[in-house]
């Protein structure tokens, strides 16, 4: 049940944008070992002009891309190491951008808090 949300800082093109959905939602189903259709990937874009780190202009190049995942429970702490670093590389090789610039978020576990269909996450 990984929900994955991904914010993509700059402009990605519009014929692309399913295919960088559908890449990283299989990327990131590989890095879960998730059967099909258990993976959820949420790809979201913000414009360049939206964005800004405090003392500096960001080139193009180092627009970041912010990632945050919800699952049911989370993982030990080694676990969620090895997951972070692989979806960072993962999703840095798809979207096109360096490793230092990907972010990744997990959100507190699902379980007791989230309802799919007004059914409770156990």
């Amino acid at each position: 049940m990984p929900i994955v949300d991904i914010e993509i800082v700059g402009d990605i093109a519009e014929s692309n944008a399913g295919e960088f959905a559908q890449a990283l939602a299989d990327e990131a189903a590989r890095v879960f070992a998730a059967k099909p259709a258990t993976t959820w990937v949420r790809v979201h874009t913000l414009a360049r002009v939206c964005y800004a780190e405090n003392g500096t202009a960001v080139a193009p190049s180092d627009l970041p891309v912010f990632v945050t995942v919800l699952k049911r429970q989370l993982p030990d702490r080694a676990e969620l190491a090895r997951e972070m670093s692989a979806l960072t590389q993962g999703f840095a090789r798809i979207v096109g951008r360096s490793p230092d610039r990907v972010h990744v978020e997990y959100a507190a576990a699902a379980a007791g808090r989230v309802a799919f269909g007004g059914t409770l996450v156990e």
